[in-house]
């Protein structure tokens, strides 16, 4: 079976699109010696499960390994079902953020362009009230320290906005900390200030990324307080 390209493997009859409602990653791998989560492990294949018992494999090709914990599920074009969201990393090239959906991939960010290069994903969510979704992730959490969003819209991603000196996880860590949160006046990202001494919350506001401060981070218990809102 050739693999220099992303391959969809179909393992039931059925339409190219369909109704996702779970996913996992498999074939896990070692082909790629970065280590960033605390194993040597990644993985080769996306499955999908769809409405009706169907099920999709999404094979990566050898030079690539999806770098992440678990795959994401998130409504990003509003039509009631969700898509996947995953970091999908290349060996040379370093990690991008990709979105699939049934048929395979949607979108994507570029890859950072060097391997050792990772990402952490925040979360998804309407952040600024428009209408679109965005994705927010930390890009090299433990280098560049850069939170960046980026909207979906049109089956397309766009950069909207960025800011340094936050992030979300530590090398090494099977976790990635914090995430979006809602408090009853809309969304918000929880990250850790640069030094991992405070915990942040910043939002999306006309076009541009605004933190506060709100609270010391003095271990996991810091952030699921301001993910319960109790902070």
């Amino acid at each position: 079976m050739l693999r220099a390209a992303l391959a969809l493997s179909l393992l039931a009859a059925g339409a190219a699109r369909g109704e996702i409602v779970s996913a996992r990653f498999g074939d896990p791998t070692t082909r790629y010696d970065h280590a960033v989560l605390g194993d040597a492990i990644e993985y080769g294949t996306l499955e999908l499960w769809l409405k009706g018992g169907q099920g999709r494999r999404i094979v990566l090709p050898e030079t690539r390994v999806f770098e992440d914990l678990a795959p994401r599920l998130a409504d990003l074009d509003g039509d009631g079902a969700p898509e996947v969201i995953v970091v999908e990393t290349d060996l040379s090239r370093g990690a991008r953020l990709s979105v699939y959906g049934a048929g395979g991939l949607i979108a994507a960010t570029p890859f950072i362009g060097r391997a050792h290069r990772w990402l952490a994903p925040v979360g998804a969510a309407d952040l600024d009230g428009d209408g679109f979704a965005e994705i927010a992730y930390v890009d090299r959490p433990h280098l560049a320290r850069l939170l960046r969003v980026w909207r979906f819209r049109d089956g397309a991603l766009t950069l909207v906005a960025e800011a340094g000196g936050l992030t979300n996880h530590r090398i090494g860590q099977d976790v990635i900390s914090g995430g979006i949160r809602d408090c009853g006046d809309g969304p918000e990202m929880v990250t850790a200030s640069a030094d991992w001494s405070r915990v942040m919350a910043t939002r999306l506001q006309g076009g541009a990324l605004v933190s506060r401060d709100i609270g010391a981070h003095d271990g996991p218990e810091a952030f699921a307080a301001a993910m319960g809102c109790a902070s």
